[in-house]
């Protein structure tokens, strides 16, 4: 990019744009432009770096090797950029940023109205947006707009930042009057005949589970699969049915609800918490602000449930 005359910097946004969606049109929607803009606009990218880069085959376009790396290199670089006009003390009374935060539904409900409580007091002005997460989309952060991730994760990739919030172990929970809360010798057997409720919102909560009886050639029993923590619970309390669920949860609505906890009948190892962002954004004064805020809230109540989930299965199991 050393070439890149100054005046096309202002191609950098279509060019991010075409080399996430491989589709003028979609791009074109995006920016809010015609397709022939677009396209005439494509023209200048290819002639400004000297490389197609993107190359139709049929109806879709695939990336040349040029295109690859700016897909990699620029969304960072465009930050960087952004971060220049940015003020280098942040004074959250005069914010007016929009934070993006994404995790489970149960962060939304349990944590979120507790961040939100802070930020509305110190700073009025921002505005928060929530999204649901799954694990797996870890290697996309780069592309995507998002300053703060809550997950589950055995590894963090390099290209992202982050800060431990501790461990947790998966349980079952399940309503008092379930037939298993008076087993004394929860067997495997009795866990994959069971009647299982998943909770599809999410990828993070119980998947090491299916895995690790995939490996001893068992597969689980699945009644219902829903979107939100909020259903499997009401779910739990009206059938004879299990939810694998991670501790801290686990006892958030076993003291809330008529629930029981159970240790599972096999052994897994225990889950990773993450509060992660990717490194575009690690110098922001802004979002440095904003994931100090949010950090402690997330660590503590996983901590503080987690230590109440130990009494709750220490008591019913």
């Amino acid at each position: 990019m050393a070439n890149f005359p100054l005046n096309n910097y202002k191609l950098l946004p279509a060019l991010i744009s075409i080399l996430q969606t491989r589709n003028l049109t979609e791009s074109a929607r995006e920016l809010n432009v015609t397709q022939s803009a677009i396209s005439k606009t494509l023209t200048q990218i290819r002639s400004a770096f000297h490389d197609p880069i993107v190359i139709r085959e049929g109806n879709q376009f695939v990336l040349t090797v040029k295109g690859q790396a700016l897909k990699k290199q620029l969304p960072m670089l465009m930050q960087t950029l952004d971060n220049l006009y940015q003020p280098s003390v942040m004074d959250p009374s005069q914010c007016q940023r929009k934070f993006t935060l994404a995790s489970s539904d149960y962060v939304a409900q349990a944590i979120l109205p507790s961040i939100c409580s802070e930020l509305i007091c110190d700073a009025p002005n921002t505005s928060v947006e929530y999204q649901l997460w799954h694990k797996d989309k870890l290697t996309e952060l780069a592309s995507m707009s998002l300053d703060l991730v809550s997950t589950i994760t055995d590894t963090v990739p390099e290209n992202l930042h982050g800060k431990s919030l501790g461990e947790d172990q998966l349980v079952m929970i399940c309503r008092a009057e379930h037939p298993l809360c008076y087993s004394n010798n929860l067997s495997i057997n009795d866990y994959i005949n069971a009647q299982h409720v998943l909770i599809s919102g999410g990828g993070d909560k119980d998947s090491s589970v299916d895995l690790a009886l995939a490996e001893l050639g068992e597969q689980r029993r699945v009644f219902a699969s829903v979107p939100f923590f909020q259903s499997a619970i009401e779910l739990l309390l009206k059938t004879n049915t299990l939810l694998t669920t991670p501790l801290h949860i686990a006892a958030d609505f076993a003291q809330q609800n008529d629930l029981r906890i159970m240790q599972l009948p096999f052994d897994l190892k225990a889950q990773q918490y993450y509060l992660l962002w990717h490194a575009k954004h690690h110098q922001d004064p802004e979002h440095t602000w904003f994931r100090e805020l949010c950090y402690p809230l997330l660590k503590n109540h996983l901590q503080y449930t987690k230590t109440q989930g130990m009494k709750l299965l220490h008591t019913y199991k």
